[in-house]
């Protein structure tokens, strides 16, 4: 019989999934279930140890005669601190030891209570990954445990910490068999990238409503030739932030799409909510990420397997694999989703605007498709990135998605300007008020010329606040969360030396944009579009 405990036993399932076959325990009170499930694991072969000091080292010296991980499981307090000299000593070496430490709840840390130090983090200078667990949400352990064991079987043999926050009662073993468990596998395809995962390819060969999502990719580094078969027989996703040159009109037409079962991810950040709820609803999707670094990022809360390496070379080889052929169901599923995404273009296109953020920037991309100037073109967060996932068209669309602030927006689009200053490129910076006074600074740079034009849309207040339901029921939703204020950028722009222009709806704001986009200035240029007293729903 095993533990009561649901994180013990997501922890104790996964050793053993990822092939663990042994593990070095000391005595505690507080880690005596994890150190029972261990033992009645048949595949795990358990040595007791009561110091641990010596413990980590015995498990060190396992490691080095087998070549594999071995685990040293302590219980809370100082137990964690002495297996440090080993830990060390396994990181110069690059052996690989997975130290387990179970904690007290996370309120008790630091409150005069017995063994409640400090415990995550303190062997970070020798451990790859160090994770605690949480004591009820399960797919947050589940990727925690996957993201740490990962690391520890890889070929790189790094240490990890996993610590356990354990709460009373601790020493009920009710459960007959560990719970099936989600295993997420790393693999580094060959120099050649001949040799992509079996399962990969089986997945996607098998699979009957595959779809590609593409999240944000620098067009410097992608370039999608020789995926021509892929492309042709799977269907893409993709917003304005991956380097094609149109934009997958998925958002209006989600609601009557049907759920893939296998997705392949490719990229960075994913602006869409909509798409990213209507990914995690897949449950039984067979998901694979393709991701440089390796590292487990699991947005869509169904990933089974990383692919670690480039982005177009992983896809190429991908499609050398599958060009003989994919299910007749992929071809079906491709064919239910065509016509579901020229309906959403053409919604975008067709859509009668009044003056607002949405009008101006369709305006805006409009006018650029039709200039004869070079335009890279930055959006900032928030309203900014979304309208440009509706309306840009023809050009790559840079933006700050990383972590998805307001600042620094137009400081990179200032940086990018006075690199490519050279080469007579012009550079388009599409900005909300609140991430333009908040980054107003930018202006104040002596390295800026007249290649850089900014589009301001100002409505006096962060209008992505707009869009949360609920959020109008609190009185200082405007004041103190939406950031309501009456500035504009005419001061700003004098003390800056940058050609200041201003239009609201009562002007011929159309021509403004043309004037911002092609006047002839040796100084940066700046139009204003004012909103002050009008409405617009931007999601």
């Amino acid at each position: 019989m095993y533990s009561s405990i649901p994180s013990v036993n997501t922890l104790t399932s996964l050793l053993v999934a990822h092939g663990i076959q042994h593990a070095v325990v000391c005595p505690g009170s507080r880690n005596a279930p994890i150190v029972h499930n261990l033992s009645q694991c048949p595949s795990i072969k358990c040595y007791p140890v009561t110091d641990e000091r010596s413990a980590a080292f015995f498990a060190l010296g396992i490691a080095q005669a087998t070549d594999q991980p071995v685990v040293v499981c302590v219980t809370s307090g100082t137990a964690l601190l002495n297996t440090a000299p080993a830990v060390a000593e396994a990181f110069y070496q690059q052996q690989s030891l997975i130290i387990i430490s179970a904690d007290r709840p996370a309120a008790w840390i630091d409150q005069l209570d017995g063994q409640t130090l400090q415990q995550p983090g303190v062997l970070s200078p020798w451990v790859e990954r160090s994770v605690s667990l949480p004591e009820q949400d399960r797919w947050h352990c589940n990727r925690l445990v996957n993201e740490a064991l990962i690391e520890a079987t890889s070929d790189k043999h790094h240490c990890v910490h996993i610590n356990i926050p354990l709460s009373e009662p601790l020493f009920h073993f009710t459960q007959d068999s560990l719970p099936q468990e989600r295993v997420i596998r790393r693999y580094t395809p060959a120099a050649d990238y001949d040799c992509l995962p079996q399962q990969l390819v089986d997945d996607l060969m098998t699979a009957r409503r595959p779809l590609i999502v593409f999240g944000q990719l620098s067009p410097r580094r992608f370039h999608y030739e020789g995926v021509d078969f892929l492309f042709s027989h799977v269907i893409v996703l993709h917003e304005a932030l991956a380097p094609f040159t149109s934009i997958s009109h998925f958002e209006e037409v989600l609601s009557r799409a049907e759920l893939p079962d296998f997705i392949l991810y490719v990229g960075n950040a994913v602006v869409s909510k909509r798409l990213k709820q209507f990914l995690r609803r897949a449950t039984e999707a067979r998901t694979w990420r393709v991701e440089p670094r390796g590292r487990v990022e699991d947005t869509f809360q169904n990933l089974c397997g990383i692919v670690e390496g480039d982005t177009e070379q992983v896809l190429v080889a991908l499609n050398r694999k599958v060009a003989k052929g994919l299910t007749a169901a992929a071809a079906d599923y491709r064919r239910h989703w065509l016509p579901l995404l020229l309906e959403g273009r053409s919604q975008a296109e067709q859509e009668v605007l009044p003056f607002g953020h949405a009008a101006v920037v369709r305006e805006a991309e409009r006018q650029l498709a039709l200039t004869n100037r070079p335009f890279e073109v930055h959006y900032a967060n928030s309203t900014a990135i979304r309208l440009a996932n509706r309306y840009a068209k023809g050009h790559p669309v840079w933006c700050n998605r990383g972590t998805n602030g307001i600042d620094g927006s137009l400081s990179t689009a200032a940086g990018f300007a006075a690199a490519v200053a050279g080469d007579d490129v012009m550079v388009l910076c599409v900005t909300g008020d609140l991430s333009f006074f908040y980054d107003q600074n930018a202006l104040w740079n002596s390295n800026l010329g007249g290649n850089l034009r900014i589009l301001l849309l100002n409505n006096g207040h962060g209008s992505i606040f707009d869009t949360l339901p609920g959020l109008e029921a609190s009185p200082v939703a405007a004041t103190f969360v939406a950031g309501s204020h009456a500035a504009n950028a005419e001061g700003i722009c004098r003390q800056n030396n940058i050609v200041y222009l201003c239009t609201d709806g009562s002007r011929d704001w159309q021509s403004m944009i043309g004037r911002l986009l092609s006047c002839d200035s040796s100084r940066p240029v700046l139009l204003e579009v004012l909103f002050h007293g009008h409405t617009d729903s931007t999601d």
